[in-house]
């Protein structure tokens, strides 16, 4: 059986008074997950905790296809009471979180996401994103309307078009899957983390050695560059 290692840290940030990103470090289940919550007025921190709990609770010794119906099934779950209390507190509330779910087990691995927190690869030195942002940037990046470079400096970049507690009733996550191989290292993290740091600077600081925790160097580097954001990164590394 693969063996895995994994890091978790988060930080509100330099500008942030309140922490509204979290994370679900599971290795004994081979499950990792980072939540960004968005709304205002600490829903963002509510809809967030909600995602965590959720999946922090679904118990060991599933098999592998038993396991993403349980992330599944928890995180429509949480879609779904999320949208009544948002309709409980009145017109136009919306408590919503991102949420990026990696599970790996047996050489394979399955990404599950909605909006724009991420998760790389770094495999034989070279760093790949697996995801695919829910944003308004990316949409007009793919329409051509805006050069992938431009995308983080934009002042619409936080905009997402999916989330969990938004849009339509039903929760629609977008999936990839792969292999999973020795020395292979995974880093989830949220947006405060993805739009401070350049891609060149994330893989050297994710190729830490043996010994370093590298969640804490990258979150000591996005605090360094002043991230306008809460700050969440998980590292997994393949045994």
């Amino acid at each position: 059986m693969t063996g895995f290692r994994s890091f978790a840290a988060t930080h509100a940030g330099p500008r942030r008074h309140h922490n509204e990103d979290s994370y679900v470090d599971r290795p004994d289940l081979g499950l990792w997950a980072v939540a960004d919550g968005a709304g205002g007025h600490a829903a963002g921190e509510v809809a967030s905790a909600m995602i965590r709990d959720a999946l922090e609770a679904i118990p060991p010794g599933l098999d592998a296809g038993r396991l993403l119906a349980e992330v599944r099934g928890r995180l429509l779950d949480v879609h779904v009471a999320l949208h009544e209390e948002a309709a409980r507190r009145g017109p136009g509330a919306v408590i919503a979180s991102t949420v990026v779910v990696l599970l790996a087990r047996g050489g394979h691995l399955a990404a599950l996401w909605a909006g724009d927190s991420r998760i790389y690869l770094l495999r034989d030195g070279v760093l790949s994103q697996l995801t695919r942002d829910h944003s308004l940037v990316q949409e007009m990046v793919d329409a051509g309307a805006l050069a992938a470079a431009e995308a983080e400096r934009h002042p619409r970049a936080n905009i997402i078009t999916r989330a969990v507690g938004a849009g339509d009733e039903d929760l629609v996550l977008d999936k990839v899957t792969g292999t999973v191989l020795p020395g292979d290292r995974f880093l989830l993290c949220s947006d405060g983390l993805s739009k401070t740091l350049p891609e060149a600077e994330i893989a050297g600081l994710l190729a830490a050695p043996e010994g370093v925790a590298p969640t804490e160097l990258l979150i000591a580097a996005a605090l360094a560059r002043e991230a306008g954001d809460n700050v969440t990164a998980v590292v997994v590394e393949v045994g």
